[in-house]
């Protein structure tokens, strides 16, 4: 499946209309990718060091094409209403603004950040293209489920800076294409950003969370699974003092399964089997205490997770 940590959206609870969420947004389409923040263009720097990333301009003829350097702050977004931030909340989202993990691959070159309100469309697309692929739905109800999934990406991103979205972008060395979403996945630092509705076996409320992490089908097998893992555990250990990451992992994808028992993940837990009567899969729970030095080894490709397994 396209999937990599189990799915933590549940779409039942939006065929409520009770439970329908009251921020109504409405995004366009993304043109343009804007890529680092200058808000802290050290760190940029530090982290452009540290992975050999080389940096290049867009070609004018990329239709998603990232800007470097582009000011972005998440306190001008409207999804904040009247929401007032604590002090330490906003230097969390100033954090956000500024994380970039940046990673060069055999075949190209890797970023992942935060992603942007106008970044959202596309990454519902991906998700949505990747729930029905894991559920085995039909792809005539995709627009059924991007409705589902915007709705829960908008209401997710209202908890920021307690658990955020992330996404990568991927550039094929020497390739004429230019810059694709090449994958997402969701973090959760702490209670305040937990899931109202988590899978089971249940993780901890108050301890880091990763979920809905998909790789674009067109770019599998490539480590990117890989590296969306390692850049939210970096993220994590910017974010929270927490050194316990919780994961789900279905019982009959394997290649995700290897991936993290490679990266250091143990299986706590594991579903009933009485939860096939509710015509979902069984699952693990799986967590990893965080080192001091967060250092991963080197990824096995046939072992990233991204491949579908239905």
């Amino acid at each position: 499946m396209a999937i990599a940590a189990a799915p933590a959206l549940k779409l039942s609870r939006y065929l409520d209309p009770q439970q329908q969420p009251r921020l109504q947004t409405e995004f366009n389409p993304i043109k343009r990718v804007p890529f680092l923040s200058s808000r802290n263009p050290l760190l940029c720097v530090c982290k452009l060091h540290r992975y050999n990333f080389k940096c290049c301009l867009p070609s004018s003829s990329s239709t998603n094409s990232v800007t470097p350097a582009q000011y972005y702050s998440f306190l001008d977004e409207s999804y904040r209403g009247s929401r007032v931030l604590t002090n330490e909340e906003l230097e969390k989202l100033k954090a956000l603004e500024s994380f970039v993990y940046l990673q060069e691959l055999e075949s190209g070159s890797l970023w992942v950040r935060v992603m942007r309100i106008e970044e959202m469309d596309m990454t519902v697309g991906l998700l949505a293209l990747s729930f029905a692929e894991s559920m085995l739905m039909s792809l005539q109800y995709e627009a059924l489920l991007r409705f589902f999934v915007k709705q829960y990406l908008i209401e997710r991103r209202a908890s920021m800076p307690h658990a955020v979205t992330l996404v990568g972008f991927y550039r094929e060395e020497g390739g004429k294409r230019g810059e694709e979403l090449a994958g997402t996945v969701e973090v959760c630092f702490d209670k305040r950003g937990a899931n109202a509705s988590p899978p089971t076996p249940t993780p901890p409320r108050n301890s880091p969370y990763i979920c809905n992490m998909t790789v674009t089908k067109e770019l599998r097998r490539r480590g990117i699974g890989w590296h969306l893992l390692k850049a939210s555990e970096e993220l994590i250990s910017q974010m929270t003092s927490s050194k316990e990451i919780y994961l789900h992992c279905r019982m009959i994808d394997e290649a995700p399964f290897n991936m993290y028992i490679k990266a250091g993940y143990n299986v706590i837990q594991t579903d009933s089997i009485f939860i096939l009567l509710t015509l979902q899969r069984r699952k693990h729970l799986m967590c990893k205490k965080l080192p001091v030095s967060n250092s991963f080894p080197e990824p096995d490709i046939s072992e990233s997770g991204e491949e579908p397994s239905s």
